[in-house]
């Protein structure tokens, strides 16, 4: 089975929003074994949508098309639709419900304009929708069975998960495809190195391919399966992923798409340990990604952004003469400053963060993208000096924090150096 995506909107085509619903609804497609072969975006073109709508028709057997299904004028494609399909839009009872009963489970008025949403193609089945005022349908356009879905992302998904997927399953029978993806997130390799090192997976795992994803400053390796045959297709992807986590070896943060934080969290409920933070440089980031988690409350204590070296006196108890001696970015005073922090804080592990993040303040010995890393923890406390050749603040300050989660987590795991 192949399926195309459409996208509808002016302010998609502009690039006003990011179409964010396409890369979510193929990714779900593929992983349910259904092959996307193409995204197309349109704006609000009446013409256009009823020409592109019969092209999909004739070129896939199911397509997936958001957006365009509101009350207003600019939203065109249940119009789209019939023109296409050659059919009226007729009123429909069900679905002038299911806008109804959205307004009155909020206790809203429902306007004139809300009646256009119950305006559907003649053949049409409707998808309810229980979160939102737009109900869906599914209509045959050509040989292409289309699902129209609302553009709001959480009405979309929700649609996706209850009526698309289980329907397009169906309608694959036996000869469903079973797909795997695994996901492996690194960090501290660049994109080329990473893909270097797991570029032999294709040829000695025939049928699984790989897929790169940068998400900065991490690295995601994604192998990809697809097969009729479940239990050969889940032992080909486990031998794969063997075989890729030990070329990537201590680069690899996580073996199943998991972010750096959530796996720092996890070792640290692990350990019934807590963390405290001194940032500089990074300027809360750190604190920031940490509490992201659900649960950190657990394990995240406190966090400091000491940025003036006077704050790094008082709060954290740093040497004078040692700011003197080395001045702010420093192994010796990152050290003192996780050692500080977790006097302060009174927790398991203190880390601390000093850095020129630039544009400007670098020199020759400490150029733009030079960081301090302290770590203090139960057995050991040490400063650690890291350089990256980024001349953007934003990307420093996040390699800065990625590179002290990352020696946190390292210690954690017993993989420390």
């Amino acid at each position: 089975m192949k399926a195309e995506i459409l996208a509808t909107g002016d302010e998609i085509r502009s690039g006003a929003l990011v179409d964010s619903n396409s890369a979510y609804i193929s990714e779900k497609l593929e992983e349910n074994g259904i092959e996307v072969v193409r995204h197309t975006c349109v704006g609000d073109d009446l013409p256009l949508l009823v020409s592109t709508l019969r092209e999909i028709g004739d070129r896939v057997d199911v397509a997936v098309v958001t957006g365009g299904l509101g009350p207003t004028t600019d939203d065109l494609t249940a119009e789209a639709a019939a023109r296409a399909a050659g059919v009226e839009l007729r009123f429909n009872q069900t679905a002038f419900e299911n806008v109804e009963s959205f307004f009155k489970t909020f206790n809203r008025p429902m306007t004139e304009s809300n009646r256009k949403q119950a305006l559907l193609p003649d053949g049409s089945k409707i998808l309810y929708n229980p979160v939102g005022t737009a109900p869906g349908f599914s209509l045959k356009i050509g040989t292409c069975l289309f699902f129209f879905l609302p553009g709001v992302p959480y009405e979309m998904r929700r649609m996706l998960a209850e009526h698309v997927i289980p329907e397009m399953l169906t309608l694959q029978g036996d000869a469903a495809m079973h797909s795997r993806v695994k996901t492996i997130t690194t960090f501290g390799l660049p994109e080329s190195l990473a893909g270097e090192k797991v570029a032999g997976v294709e040829a000695v795992f025939p049928g699984v391919k790989l897929g790169l994803r940068a998400n900065f400053p991490q690295i995601q390796v994604k192998l990809y399966g697809r097969d009729t045959d479940l239990a050969l297709l889940d032992q080909r992807m486990a031998e794969a992923g063997q075989w890729a986590l030990e070329r990537l070896g201590r680069n690899v943060i996580s073996e199943n798409g998991e972010r750096m934080e959530a796996v720092v969290g996890r070792l640290m409920l692990e350990r019934s340990a807590s963390i405290g933070l001194a940032e500089s440089c990074t300027g809360g980031l750190l604190a920031n990604w940490l509490t992201n988690v659900a649960g950190s409350s657990a394990y995240f204590f406190f966090s400091g952004v000491t940025y003036s070296n006077q704050a790094k006196i008082d709060v954290l108890g740093v040497k004078p003469e040692t700011l003197e001696r080395h001045g702010a970015v420093h192994e010796e005073t990152a050290r003192e400053m996780a050692e500080g922090v977790r006097r302060v804080a009174g927790t398991t592990y203190g880390l601390s963060t000093s850095g020129i993040a630039g544009p400007d303040g670098g020199t020759e010995d400490k150029p733009v993208g030079t960081v301090c890393i302290g770590y203090a923890g139960p057995d050991r406390s040490f400063g650690r000096q890291l350089y990256f050749p980024f001349g953007k603040r934003l990307m420093n300050k996040k390699i800065f924090a990625m590179a002290a989660l990352d020696i946190l987590r390292k210690e954690l795991s017993g993989i420390g150096g």
